[in-house]
């Protein structure tokens, strides 16, 4: 009892406390939970934008769903190129399991020293990092069986291109993105890609989807393209035309074989060549599509359209004589010859010999203008419409500042400039009854419709003309193909560098359709810098003419229109420069 008595009279107890601190205790306590839950509310109802982005970027993530790119087809539906499933391995640097072996066995699997793999791994800030990009089918499965924390796989695609190198330049190839870099792959990059869907989902911190947030935008597929290529004459054009470089010892070479009806491209090669899906260290010589971006002086090719037009004209006949004695004929101070003083010729024996002397003295009867609305409507120095990166338009000066002796000089192919594929294309007119028609790349079941401008009875006598041309006592006697008649033009040049030209670097060529009556196919082939010893056209590239010429018909099912009979080689008469 006295220690309850102790404690009651306690001076600390018997004091009275304030009754205002008791309520600013209470209002104190009671204002904190008011800003608490203020600000709870600002934070979740009213200004929550920035703390679910920072979630968000925790936790959601947004994929891209890829659309599978469009195949290239040739004409007959062969694969030129398609997509394969090719799982890419990514990694978040902060969870990757630090097991060395298995991280050894993950660095051997992707193709690199674990050194690199360790490089990528160290930055443990980074929530993504790629490892490798597309790798085959096993080996991701391989990945995915090392079971190592912190490494994922994303589905993308890998272009395969079956017709390898012989098709490249056509072709093109993408890059590890999927998107088009050369070639038809680039140029209908918006067809073939098709579009990306997205899925928007949420992970774990190890980075495993446990829920999908809103709908899924599916990805929609690209379309397929059909080329006019047909990929049996291509490979075919493409192994003649490298065997001739190679054997010629030359530096390059390009090859066009085109649809005398349709216009359509059937070929087109260059050597050198590159594997498109291989394409570690490559240079621009093996890139670079020669018969399309590689502009010459077509030389004695261009012929057969002066005569034409002078024919055309009515200034002379097949049969009109031409005095070419002694050889050579001086023009403001220059020399212009032919490889041999032919004295006398008809027209037709000026194409067979390619006389330079006889062609410009049949073109000095001419107007300028009358000769550059012939070159131009044969589509020399414009552009080709045609849908490919690269296509270059060559030259051709106007009219109005020829002097004589250029006029001479263009009469017979020099002065001006045309790519392969323009020279290929000039002489759809010979091989379309007089008619200039497009050329395409795309498959095209419909006649071409073009623009005259030769009539069928000058074309009929100009074709006689690049029969004999072809034939016996011509310039391209190796041209001509057992079972079918051919008619072409070869031509040999000088090399132009700066403004002048190297007397030991030649171009050869040869342009020419078959069969010569009915013809169904125009075939170009150039061969740049032999130097094997032969240069001139009818020796360097008429054989790849011919062996072209007789493999493609047969593919097309034409059939022989000559008797088949040994075929009897003869030296070719040697070009005019």
């Amino acid at each position: 009892m006295s220690r309850s008595v102790a404690y009651t009279s306690s001076p600390l107890l018997a004091s009275k406390t304030p009754v205002w601190r008791s309520k600013f205790i209470v209002a104190a306590i009671a204002l904190g939970f008011v800003v608490l839950a203020g600000r709870a509310a600002w934070v979740q109802v009213f200004a929550n934008d920035f703390f679910q982005k920072q979630g968000e970027v925790r936790f959601a993530r947004t994929l891209e769903l890829p659309a599978n790119r469009g195949r290239i087809l040739d004409r007959n539906g062969l694969l030129l190129a398609s997509s394969v499933p090719a799982p890419s391995i990514w990694a978040i640097p902060e969870d990757v399991e630090r097991d060395r072996a298995k991280l050894g066995q993950l660095a051997k699997l992707l193709e690199m020293p674990l050194a690199d793999l360790d490089k990528k791994l160290e930055d443990e800030d980074k929530t993504f990092v790629w490892l490798k990009r597309q790798l085959d089918e096993p080996v991701a499965q391989q990945v995915a069986a090392l079971n190592i924390k912190g490494i994922y796989q994303r589905k993308e695609y890998k272009r395969q291109y079956p017709e390898g190198e012989a098709a490249a330049h056509v072709v093109g190839f993408t890059n590890v993105e999927d998107k088009g870099q050369e070639g038809m792959e680039l140029a209908f990059e918006s067809q073939l890609a098709g579009r990306a869907g997205m899925r928007h989902v949420i992970k774990d911190r190890l980075g495993r989807v446990v829920e999908d947030v809103g709908e899924q935008v599916l990805p929609v597929d690209g379309r397929d393209l059909q080329l006019s290529i047909d990929s049996k004459v291509q490979f075919f054009a493409y192994q003649k035309l490298r065997d001739a470089v190679l054997e010629n010892k030359a530096k390059a070479g390009s090859v066009v074989v085109l649809d005398a009806a349709t216009g359509e491209v059937l070929a087109l090669a260059n050597y050198p060549s590159y594997a498109p899906n291989r394409r570690q260290n490559l240079s621009g010589e093996q890139l670079r599509n020669r018969a399309l971006t590689d502009v010459f002086e077509p030389g004695s090719t261009i012929k057969p359209f002066t005569i034409g037009l002078a024919l055309e004209n009515g200034l002379v006949t097949p049969q009109t004589q031409i005095q070419t004695a002694p050889g050579y004929v001086m023009m403001s101070g220059m020399k212009i010859s032919d490889s041999h003083a032919h004295g006398v010729l008809t027209v037709q024996e000026v194409i067979q010999k390619s006389s330079n002397v006889g062609t410009l003295k049949i073109a000095l009867q001419m107007q300028p203008r009358e000769m550059w609305e012939l070159f131009t409507q044969a589509g020399f120095g414009q552009k080709p419409q045609i849908t490919f990166p690269g296509a270059v338009s060559g030259r051709l000066r106007p009219y109005k500042t020829w002097k004589p002796v250029e006029q001479a000089t263009m009469s017979y192919g020099y002065g001006l400039s045309a790519s392969l594929f323009q020279m290929a294309r000039s002489y759809t007119v010979f091989a379309h009854d007089g008619q200039i028609i497009p050329a395409t790349l795309l498959k095209s079941s419909e006649p071409a419709v073009g623009v005259r401008v030769f009539s069928p009875k000058t074309v009929a006598e100009v074709r006689t003309m690049l029969q004999m041309a072809a034939g016996p006592g011509g310039t391209g006697p190796k041209a001509q193909t057992l079972g079918y008649s051919v008619g072409g033009k070869s031509g040999t040049a000088y090399k132009q560098v700066g403004k002048g030209y190297v007397t030991n670097k030649y171009r050869s060529w040869f342009v020419g359709i078959a069969p010569i009556d009915k013809p169904r196919i125009i075939v170009a082939v150039m061969v740049d810098e032999p130097s094997a010893g032969k240069y001139f056209g009818g020796d360097v590239a008429a054989p790849v003419f011919s062996t072209t010429v007789q493999q493609t018909l047969r593919l097309l099912g034409v059939q022989p229109d000559m008797s088949v009979k040994p075929q009897i080689v003869i030296d070719a008469v040697e070009e005019s420069f």
